[in-house]
């Protein structure tokens, strides 16, 4: 069973809006654009770090906010962009559940793993 000692397992972790991400979803791809903007001040230099179009990332996030039914940024014009009081918690909320429900997955793959060494 030492074939399984150098795995692990990662989540990904997806906030829908009622239920469906049709209707609006935050995940990571929008989460690393909002924390482009808490690191950077500007969705333009966010996207750019991480290789995405200034306009697919605006409509990534203009969608997400019409799901949601509120906005994630305040723009600024010129000056740059900063996230709303509800941008800035979900971003601390995914990054919290991301890591919970990764260590959880880890915890139980390991428990997995120990029954087949155990029944072995």
């Amino acid at each position: 069973m030492g074939e399984y000692d150098k795995l692990s397992v990662d989540l990904r972790i997806t906030i829908v809006a009622n239920g469906s991400r049709s209707e609006g979803s935050l995940g990571k791809g929008v989460v690393e654009l909002l924390q482009g903007i808490i690191d950077k001040g500007s969705l333009n230099q966010a996207a750019k770090s991480i290789g995405m179009a200034y306009s697919k990332a605006w409509r990534i996030v203009k969608e997400t906010e019409a799901g949601f039914g509120f906005l994630l940024i305040n723009r600024d014009g010129a000056r740059g962009s900063t996230l709303t009081k509800e941008g800035e918690q979900l971003v601390s909320i995914y990054h919290k559940v991301q890591r919970d429900a990764n260590e959880y997955a880890n915890s139980r793959f390991s428990e997995e793993v120990a029954k087949l060494k155990d029944a072995e």
